[in-house]
């Protein structure tokens, strides 16, 4: 046997057989990190995907949408005009019926049913064609006292009595008769048409109430005096 020729079964040589067929565990390791880096790029590719799907649902559910809202104090009865109404951008609750800014034109020139606040919104309930004050009807300004009329709030179409109160004791009965039936204050019913901003000093208001036509001259006088109280009416109160 040559020198130059190893026993096949010389300590520390692998047999050929062996260093073709087995792989070293670290080679193995090695290569399936290799791998891995496919399994980073799906996982952003879906990350990417989700965000834009969350982007897009955004800006379906956050769709904003001009509608019409009040810009300066309106009282009941008044005519809206159209520096009155200002264009804000909302995004819609379903519960909101506002109108859309594009018919502000269709709301110039009505009347507001209620008494609108600058910064609201505005909806189709608080507009109206119809006056406050009907046919038939007179306009009239009482100014009272708080302990001329209840502590409870008066809103437009409210019913109440106007009571003529007695000056100085005198009873306003116009009856000769005195009897306890004719001796009753004199009472007109009436509608609220608007109430005013109680003043600063005093926390005195005027309140107008449409009447009967008929009713209105008497009405007016007695007013002026100061001698007048209301009454909410049991069947059209607040």
């Amino acid at each position: 046997m040559s020198k130059t020729e190893a026993p096949a079964g010389m300590p520390g040589q692998l047999p050929a057989q062996a260093t073709h067929s087995q792989v070293p565990s670290a080679a193995v390791g090695f290569r399936a990190r290799r791998r891995r880096p496919g399994m980073y790029a799906l996982a952003v590719a879906l990350i990417a995907a989700g965000g834009g799907g969350g982007f897009l649902a955004f800006q379906e559910t956050g769709q904003r949408t001009p509608v019409l809202a009040v810009a300066h104090d309106v009282q009941a009865g008044d005519v809206i005009q159209d520096s009155d109404l200002v264009e804000a951008s909302v995004s819609l609750d379903p519960a909101l019926k506002p109108i859309p800014a594009s018919q502000r034109s269709q709301v110039v020139g009505k009347r507001a049913a209620v008494a609108l606040v600058p910064g609201s919104l505005l909806s189709r309930g608080e507009v109206t064609t119809h006056t406050l004050v009907k046919a038939g009807e007179r306009l009239v300004g009482i100014g009272l006292k708080q302990t001329q009329m209840p502590a409870t709030r008066l809103s437009p179409g409210d019913n109440v009595l106007v009571v003529f109160t007695p000056s100085d004791g005198s009873s306003t009965s116009t009856a000769t008769d005195k009897t306890a039936g004719d001796s009753a204050p004199k009472t007109i019913s009436a509608r609220v048409v608007r109430v005013g901003d109680k003043a600063q000093t005093t926390n005195d208001q005027v309140v107008d109430v449409a009447v009967p036509a008929e009713e209105g001259p008497s009405l007016a006088a007695q007013a002026a005096t100061g001698n007048v109280a209301l009454v909410v009416d049991a069947s059209g109160g607040s």
